[in-house]
């Protein structure tokens, strides 16, 4: 008899280029472009750059992958980790709101590097990360909100989406394929508690995913065994890292699959782009605070106090930040990110980098509060509503809401508006000039027709 995780290894080992809609296909060529933008952004990065110089300790020296902030090449197992942390620094990468999960950062990594190695074409590519995409977001939902609250969803369900999407690369066999993603389950890890020290682990849990995914399909090729139902059995990831666990969700649009029938939901399409450069948890109150601003031409001096209405999930995570004392903890405070988005109208990198700690901010943000709201949490995570109260200094009260934050899909974000972000990204971090980049997102919007996979950036020359 079949079970969800067999459901999932068969639909993965199935897939092909010509099975996916259009719509699929435009789908993963925006998420490429607009992750390669935020692997870019981590150059320069301090924990990026630690774990990338233990990547390129580790050796070789050289190799068939690209390490993409330093334009050295290695390994495909170390590329795939030092990327996947450099993509991940930024906070600008894609989330799926469903399974509270950012695929992009773990599967492109693993994918683009062990593509490279192969010199598979474009479409191979481009079909094994929409295998990475849609098995890691099933998996997610299937883990639910509990698991959430404790697991930073992507660290753990990366390490299975990075599998699926090598083992596509690889030509697994459904039973290799459950052995990956066996080997993969087993390995999951990551957790919130880095947040309340600001410490680096973050890009440690994406860097880990995309490389024990990488080696967990390898192994299958190989011949490596791993658990038959690391999903959803007595000891599995449902039973140790959840209790709202719902193996419905693993197999959801594909329950004809085992069969030879359709896939009737590709979840792909539903991923968001963000379009703040901080945690997605306080995108909807941004844009509903922007949204009544606007509304009624108040400026940031006018705030006396905001009052977003959010789901648990926020408070969750973002409740410990209080005071951040860095950058990159400071995307993950309600209070700075609506500060910076008062003052600037839109809460980019730059607003973090050099006006997170300013006086005005510190002042806005400490005016500041969430409150649960039940209508809002009901509808998480399928949708993220923001709502916002806002007291003026001279007590006129306002409230504001948000049904589809910009970069969802109903809000999405243009090829033009992300290659525009791609490219501020990288003027950013200076990870490439503006020409290289320019270039290089040309070349990747065409990617489908690539007969190999090779480099995305040009070497350095000396």
């Amino acid at each position: 008899m079949s079970n969800p995780s067999a459901t999932l290894a068969a639909f993965t080992a199935q897939l092909r280029f010509d099975d996916l809609p259009e719509t699929v296909v435009r789908k993963i060529e925006d998420l490429l472009v607009d992750w390669f933008g935020s692997a870019v952004a981590g150059h320069g990065s301090r924990p990026v750059g630690t774990i990338t110089q233990f990547a390129q300790m580790m050796g070789p020296a050289t190799g068939p992958a690209e390490v993409i902030t330093t334009r050295a090449s290695t390994s495909p197992y170390l590329a795939a980790m030092a990327n996947a942390a450099a993509s991940h620094v930024a906070e600008q990468d894609d989330v799926h709101n469903g399974s509270v999960f950012h695929p992009a950062t773990v599967v492109f990594p693993a994918a683009v590097a062990m593509a490279q190695a192969l010199g598979a074409s474009g479409r191979d590519l481009l079909t094994a990360c929409v295998a990475g995409y849609e098995v890691g977001i099933r998996i997610g939902e299937f883990l639910g909100r509990s698991h959430y609250r404790v697991f930073h969803t992507t660290g753990t369900v990366g390490t299975l989406a990075a599998a699926a999407a090598v083992g596509h690369l690889l030509k697994l066999d459904a039973k290799a394929m459950q052995h990956a993603l066996g080997s993969a389950g087993t390995q999951s890890a990551g957790l919130w508690e880095f947040l309340r020290t600001a410490a680096d682990s973050k890009q440690l849990h994406t860097a880990h995913a995309a490389a024990a995914g990488l080696m967990s399909a390898a192994l299958a090729q190989q011949g490596f065994t791993g658990a038959a139902e690391i999903l959803e059995g007595p000891q599995g990831m449902g039973v140790g890292m959840s209790t709202d666990a719902d193996p419905a969700r693993l197999t959801d649009g594909l329950d004809k699959v085992m069969t030879g029938g359709p896939v009737t939901r590709w979840a792909t399409v539903e991923t968001s782009f963000k379009y703040h450069a901080s945690c997605r948890h306080t995108h909807p109150a941004a844009d509903a605070l922007l949204a009544v601003m606007q509304a009624h031409g108040l400026g940031h001096h006018d705030l006396a106090q905001v009052t977003t209405r959010v789901h648990q999930g926020a408070i969750d995570v973002l409740g410990p930040v209080v005071k951040p004392v860095t950058v990159h903890q400071s995307k993950f405070s309600m209070g700075t990110v609506l500060a910076l988005v008062a003052q600037y109208g839109h809460a980019g990198l730059v607003e973090f980098e050099h006006h997170f700690q300013d006086e005005v901010t510190q002042a806005l943000r400490d005016r500041v509060t969430m409150v649960l709201d039940e209508e809002v949490d009901s509808a998480y995570p399928r949708r993220w509503i923001g709502k916002v109260t806002v007291t003026t200094q001279d007590g006129r009260v306002f409230e504001g809401r948000v049904d589809e934050p910009k970069g969802d899909p109903g809000n999405t974000l243009s090829r033009e508006e992300l290659t525009a972000k791609a490219l501020r990204l990288s003027a950013f971090s200076q990870g490439a000039t503006a020409a290289e980049m320019a270039s290089a997102i040309d070349r990747l919007w065409q990617i489908a027709s690539w007969p190999t996979v090779g480099r995305l950036l040009p070497e350095r020359t000396a």
